[in-house]
């Protein structure tokens, strides 16, 4: 059948979630994400409910030879369905936190603020990223770089079991011991092997952390970045930092303090003392006085306070590069008239866990990386292909010092050759022949795909 034929519900009819054609009252808002640049336009979506909703849609699919695109909040977009079948996973919200072995359970549809919330009533806090309203399931299986990843690892490597609509619409509870390879392929190999509907991961003791940001403007960004750089070569595990420079438009929703201005935020995030966390961010102070110094224990609950993401869909694009080093030449490329007028840039400091392999191995790779530099545009005045020249331009003088990409952190679509630089030479391989035995049709195609035997 093609992509875009009309699709009938009558072989649907048990799936307890709404099922919607083109032109129907709810089909625009049922399809819209967070990634607001474009959407899928699928033939068929089914808003499931539960898990046999996800196998019926993808048994049916496959039956017809449909590829299947799964979305959850749409934060992660990668390649927009046009026909097929979309399975929306919003309403799946199960969410189940064991206090005794720190663990949680989260079906397809929950955020990371939910699980902050009910992980803070036990003193326990997840391996999550910046932003509260990101989707756990696809942040886990694009590996999962967390605001503390420096101390714990990336978020995948803390999956202990996963439940998993392959594209024979066969429900898998896949496990180190149950499914080896496909356990390993799925803990970063992002969407490509099936529909997950549930995860179980750990959680950590975690009540507080020390944290916020440091601001500096305008003429004050080049030495501070140039510090802040210097200051990352011998810090503890325990803390984990970012870098974001922007220009700020002269507007109500741009912080007071910052509106019109060019600033560099140094986001912090530590898990020891207050008074340790204050001894080690001494050098930063000392460069030049902070236009905004907001440093403070906080509940970890308030931890996305500390980057605090845009909450709102809106259009955007980026590419990113790991790094071994961020050298002079980069440095006035990433703070240039270019950067400064076209692209938002963020260096992540990794290193610590990051830098090490999990005791169940994954996919994710290029662990030797020491930054992840990723430059980020909003498409309201620009468009999509003018802001990737610019990307390119401020990241090439990282070309000679780039080990790699980070699946999480690409936002938009890109081709074969980008996704073949996200993993390692022989992890690539193995994903194609994961691939190749449980997606050998390539259903699962409006990923960051991989293809059946790519690699081999």
């Amino acid at each position: 059948m093609n992509e875009n034929s009309t699709l009938s519900d009558t072989a649907l009819s048990g799936i307890q979630g709404p099922v919607l054609h083109p032109g129907h009252a709810d089909y625009d808002e049922e399809r819209a994400g967070f990634q607001a640049a474009y959407s899928h336009r699928p033939a068929l979506i089914v808003g499931a409910e539960n898990a046999d909703d996800v196998r019926a849609a993808v048994a049916y699919a496959h039956t017809h030879g449909l590829g299947v695109a799964v979305q959850s909040t749409g934060h992660g977009l990668s390649a927009a369905a046009d026909g097929g079948v979309l399975i929306t996973t919003g309403r799946m919200k199960e969410l189940r936190i064991d206090p005794a072995a720190r663990t949680a359970h989260a079906a397809a549809g929950v955020r990371w603020a939910e699980v902050i919330e009910a992980a803070a009533a036990h003193g326990l806090a997840p391996i999550n990223g910046s932003a509260p309203g990101v989707g756990v399931v696809g942040y886990l299986t694009g590996g999962g770089l967390g605001i503390l990843g420096r101390q714990f690892g990336y978020a995948a490597d803390h999956v202990r079991a996963l439940d998993l609509v392959t594209a024979d619409g066969t429900l898998h509870h896949v496990t180190a011991d149950s499914e080896p390879e496909l356990f390993w392929a799925v803990r970063g190999g992002g969407g490509n092997f099936g529909a997950v509907t549930a995860v179980e991961f750990d959680l950590v003791a975690l009540p507080e952390v020390y944290g916020g940001i440091l601001a500096y403007a305008d003429e004050q960004v080049e030495p501070a970045l140039a510090a802040y750089l210097e200051w990352t070569a011998d810090l503890p595990d325990e803390l984990t930092s970012s870098v974001a420079l922007m220009s700020w438009p002269d507007a109500p929703f741009a912080p007071e303090a910052f509106r019109g201005r060019y600033v560099m935020s140094v986001r912090v995030a530590f898990t020891g003392s207050a008074e340790e966390g204050e001894r080690l961010v001494a050098p930063l102070r000392a460069v030049s006085a902070p236009l905004v110094d907001n440093l403070r224990v906080m509940p970890y609950s308030e931890s996305h306070t500390i980057h605090s993401d845009p909450p709102h869909p809106h259009p955007y694009d980026g590419d990113n590069a790991l790094v071994t080093a961020v050298p002079a030449e980069a440095v006035r490329s990433l703070t240039g008239a270019e950067a400064r007028t076209g692209a938002i840039v963020q260096i992540k400091h990794l290193g610590g866990a990051l830098g090490r392999e999990p005791k169940v191995p994954n996919p994710v790779g290029h662990r030797d990386a020491r930054f992840l530099v990723t430059a980020l545009s909003a498409l309201f005045d620009m468009e999509r292909d003018e802001a990737r020249d610019v990307h390119e331009r401020v990241l090439a003088p990282l070309v000679p010092v780039r080990v790699g990409r980070n699946l999480n952190h690409l936002f938009g679509e890109f081709g074969e050759g980008v996704v073949r630089d996200v993993y390692e030479e022989d992890a690539l391989r193995r994903l194609g022949e994961v691939k190749a035995a449980y997606d050998p049709g390539n259903v699962f195609r409006h990923t960051y795909n991989i293809r059946p035997g790519v690699g081999s």
